[in-house]
């Protein structure tokens, strides 16, 4: 079984950063990636990143790899969602997850383990 946590969201002023952490416990041998992926008040869950189990390899998609990027701390088995330049759209829940296959990362049902997510609200 594997635990995934998130925390680090709260209210900013456009313009701001926050980094959001991603905890993962339990039997992490299995992974091969986690995502970051988030839900805007009456949208679908969209995927803003992952990051290798390793940390090697890191895929921000277009729409946010400017100001986006995802960092992993080996040591601490945990993940992080750096965020910079935010903006209101960005405002929303923001999950982690972590899964143990090799197909695509962008697809939420690829995902086998999920945290309860963390709301990031962006003031104009």
């Amino acid at each position: 079984q594997v635990h995934v946590v998130e925390s680090g969201g709260r209210w900013v002023q456009a313009g701001g950063s926050l980094r959001l952490s991603c905890e993962i416990t339990g039997r992490t041998d299995s992974l091969t990636a986690v995502g970051w992926f988030r839900q805007p008040p009456g949208t679908e869950r969209e995927f803003v990143g992952r990051i290798t189990w390793t940390g090697d390899f890191v895929y921000v998609p277009d729409s946010v790899k400017d100001r986006f990027t995802i960092i992993r701390d080996n040591a601490k088995d945990t993940v992080y969602l750096q965020m910079n330049d935010l903006r209101p759209e960005d405002t929303g829940i923001y999950h982690c997850a972590a899964k143990r296959g090799r197909n695509s990362s962008e697809n939420p049902e690829n995902y086998d383990w999920w945290g309860q997510g963390t709301q990031v609200t962006v003031s104009s």
